[in-house]
C-alpha cells in the first residue's frame, strides 16, 4: 500500500478516520527504562511515515495525542499512542515537520551520494543508517581515499546547485520497468504499487521513503570522512541540509569559547593546546620528582632519629601508592639491605590525626597495615607491606586515587 505520506511528502496535516484500535506495547529502546503500554491505531490513511527502507518513522499527533512510533504491518500502518481512539471517528493528523524534513534531506542525500559513488568509482552501497546526528552509507570497498571523498563531495554539491528534479513514480509489481532500476528487493509482505524515486539523469531507485522534490531542497551535503566497516567494507559518513547548518553553529560556538579561554584566534587554537599539554606534562614530571625526593627525605628523617620506635605513621593529602612504596623501601633499608616483606591487615584504628596533614607516631609494638578513609569520617583498612624491623602505617586523602 502507498500511504498519503508517500504520495505527498510535503503534507503537514491530514484528516482521516480511525479504522481500528487495539491494546499494544512499545518495547523499551534508547534511554527508556521499561516497556510502554498503549494502543496500536490503524487509520484509513496516514501522513506519518512507518519506519522502513533504512528510514526511521515519523512523529506527530493524532488530534492532540502524541504518536510515539509508526510501524508497517502488511498494508497497514500501526500508530502507537497511549490513549485509545474510537473506530470510525474522524481525526486530524499533524506531522512533526522538523523531523520529517530532516529525514527527507538525509534520505534523498543518500540516494544522490550512492548513485554518484557508483558512477564515479564503482563503489556499491550495501546498506545505510539514518542516525540522530549523522548518516552512514556502507560501501562495498575496503578503502576510500581522501581524494575520492573530496571529488565525490564536489560532484554531489554541483548536482544540488544544478536544481535537478526528484520525481516519484508508482508502478505495478509486474511492470518490466521495475527490473531496470536499482533495488534491494521488495519486502515479503509488500502489497500494492511499487514506488521508484528518480533523480533525473542520475538515478532510479526502488524506495518506500519520503523525499524532497528537487535536489536544491538538500541545500548542501558535507562528507565527514570514512570509517572502517564490517567485512572489508567502508562506512562513508555525511550530513545533509539543516544538519550541516547545525554542525557549523556548534563548531562556531566551540570556537568562540576556545578563543576566550586561550586568548588567541581560531587558527592558533591547536598550537596553543599543544603548548598547554607540554606545560602540564612538564609540571607533572617536576611534581613527581619533588614528591619522590620528599618521600626519601621523610624516610631518612625518621631513620636518623635515634629515639624512633618501631612504628612509623604518616598522613599526607598529596600522597599516592608510589610515595608510600618509596618511604616503605627507604625505612626498610636497614644495615645496608632491604628487609623481607609479607602482606598483612591492620584492624585497629590509626592514632588521631587532628587537622594535621602529616604526623608521626612511635610505639613499642608493631602496627602493620595501610589505612585510608573510604568516605568522609570513615576508616578502612587494607593490606600493605610489613617491613622488618620497622612497620609502616600510611594514610592519604581519599580524593587521591591509589
Amino acid at each position: 500500500m502507498v500511504f498519503q505520506c508517500q504520495r505527498d511528502s510535503w503534507a503537514r496535516q491530514f484528516a482521516t478516520r480511525v479504522a481500528s484500535c487495539r491494546p499494544a506495547e512499545l518495547p523499551a529502546e534508547g534511554g527508556a527504562k521499561e516497556t510502554l503500554r498503549g494502543f496500536h491505531v490503524v487509520l484509513e490513511d496516514t501522513i506519518l511515515f512507518p519506519e522502513g527502507g533504512g528510514q526511521p518513522s515519523d512523529r506527530g499527533l493524532i488530534d492532540d495525542i502524541p504518536v510515539l512510533r509508526v510501524t508497517r504491518q502488511g498494508p497497514a500502518a500501526l500508530h502507537f499512542v497511549q490513549r485509545p481512539l474510537a473506530p470510525g471517528s474522524e481525526v486530524l493528523l499533524t506531522v512533526d515537520w522538523e523531523r520529517r524534513f530532516d529525514h527527507m534531506q538525509q534520505h534523498s542525500g543518500q540516494h544522490l551520494i550512492t548513485a554518484l559513488a557508483d558512477q564515479m568509482f564503482g563503489f556499491k552501497t550495501t546498506s545505510w543508517e539514518l542516525g540522530h546526528q549523522r548518516t552512514v552509507i556502507e560501501l562495498d570497498t575496503p578503502s576510500v581515499t581522501a581524494e575520492q571523498v573530496e571529488a565525490l563531495e564536489k560532484n554531489v554539491n554541483e548536482k544540488i546547485r544544478a536544481r535537478i528534479p526528484v520525481v516519484v513514480r508508482e508502478h505495478s509489481e509486474d511492470d518490466p520497468e521495475i527490473e531496470m532500476v536499482r533495488s534491494r528487493g521488495l519486502p515479503d509482505d509488500h502489497t500494492g504499487p511499487v514506488r521508484i524515486i528518480s533523480i533525473e539523469g542520475i538515478d532510479d531507485n526502488m524506495c518506500c521513503g519520503t523525499h524532497v522534490s528537487n535536489l536544491s531542497d538538500l541545500q548542501v551535503i558535507k562528507l565527514l570522512g570514512t570509517e572502517k566497516g564490517k567485512k572489508n567494507k567502508t562506512n562513508l559518513v555525511f550530513l545533509a541540509g539543516n544538519r550541516v547548518l547545525k554542525s557549523v553553529e556548534r563548531s562556531h560556538s566551540i570556537e568562540k569559547a576556545l578563543t576566550l579561554l586561550l586568548k588567541n584566534g581560531a587558527e592558533e587554537h591547536v598550537e596553543a593546546v599543544k603548548r598547554l599539554q607540554n606545560s602540564v606534562k612538564l609540571l607533572q614530571k617536576n611534581n613527581l620528582n619533588l614528591l619522590r625526593d620528599l618521600a626519601v627525605l621523610t624516610a631518612q628523617n625518621f631513620k636518623s632519629n635515634p629515639g624512633r620506635g618501631r612504628v612509623f605513621v604518616l598522613h599526607r593529602k598529596d600522597g599516592d601508592s608510589e610515595f608510600m612504596n618509596i618511604i616503605a623501601n627507604e625505612i626498610g633499608t636497614e644495615s645496608g639491605g632491604t628487609a623481607g616483606r609479607q602482606r598483612s591487615w591492620e584492624t585497629g584504628p590509626l592514632p588521631r590525626q587532628g587537622d594535621q596533614d602529616e604526623q608521626a607516631s612511635r610505639g613499642a609494638g608493631p602496627a602493620p597495615g595501610l589505612h585510608w578513609p573510604p568516605e568522609p569520617g570513615g576508616v578502612r583498612t587494607s593490606p600493605c607491606q610489613r617491613i622488618s624491623p620497622i612497620c609502616c602505617s600510611l594514610t592519604w586523602d581519599d580524593r587521591v586515587t591509589c
